[in-house]
């Protein structure tokens, strides 16, 4: 399994000869001015909640490539509506693709589609492939439910938001690795813009500190799990 991070909360994931993108908000961050989202490869896209800087490019990228939306329901049938190939979930499901097991779980944020639509509950995705695990939590406060994770699934990689203010800090954040029982963490979410910058070096301190890992990975830059 190969993860690139793409800025912001956008990732590619490479499994099961497939390639995943996730919430691809990419080509009006000019921190990701380099990645061209023309070039990418999509056979799925997975969408955590309807924010702008988490949809951006859905449109653009399932378009060109013909990926299937994957999302809540009512994301799912919101670009259904506009013709695109959908896979509609819901909180607590799960469905095995052709790239591996993919569940649905909660995230507690807000979420609306650009132009006002109403877009569901957000939530996170737990990827199961290649015999390697993700846990991938979109925007998300710490929530108790992430202790419900590793119940089921033991997780080799936790990517969490990081940048404070719509989501969790980085104190949270290593409360959640401790919930989903998981020291190897991904940061995103964070230094997009002025409200969610941090200080990476004391991000990483603290996560050593407490016998942690957090990887906090260029843009465009790439890890194998």
């Amino acid at each position: 399994m190969k993860i690139t991070y793409y800025g912001h909360a956008s990732l590619g994931i490479e499994v099961g000869g497939k390639h995943l993108i996730v919430d691809p908000y990419i080509s009006a961050n000019p921190k990701a001015a380099h990645i061209d989202i023309n070039t990418l490869q999509a056979d799925y896209i997975l969408v955590t909640h309807g924010h702008g800087d988490h949809v951006l490019d859905v449109e653009a990228i399932a378009r060109r490539t013909g990926a299937t939306i994957v999302s809540n329901a009512e994301i799912s049938d919101y670009y259904a509506a506009k013709g695109f190939t959908t896979h509609p979930m819901n909180h607590g499901g799960s469905k095995v693709f052709d790239f591996g097991k993919v569940k649905y779980v909660a995230a507690i944020h807000s979420s609306c589609l650009p132009d006002g639509t109403y877009a569901g509950n957000p939530g996170g995705f737990v990827i199961e492939g290649e015999h390697k695990n993700i846990y991938i939590a979109g925007d998300t406060a710490l929530t108790m439910d992430m202790k419900l994770i590793p119940m089921r699934t033991k997780l080799d990689l936790a990517i969490l938001p990081i940048g404070d203010n719509f989501t969790m800090d980085i104190d949270d954040a290593i409360t959640a690795s401790d919930f989903v029982q998981c020291d190897k963490v991904m940061g995103y979410h964070y230094d997009t813009f002025g409200y969610i910058v941090i200080d990476k070096a004391d991000a990483i301190r603290k996560f050593y500190d407490k016998g942690k890992d957090l990887m906090l990975l260029d843009i465009g830059q790439s890890i194998d799990l």
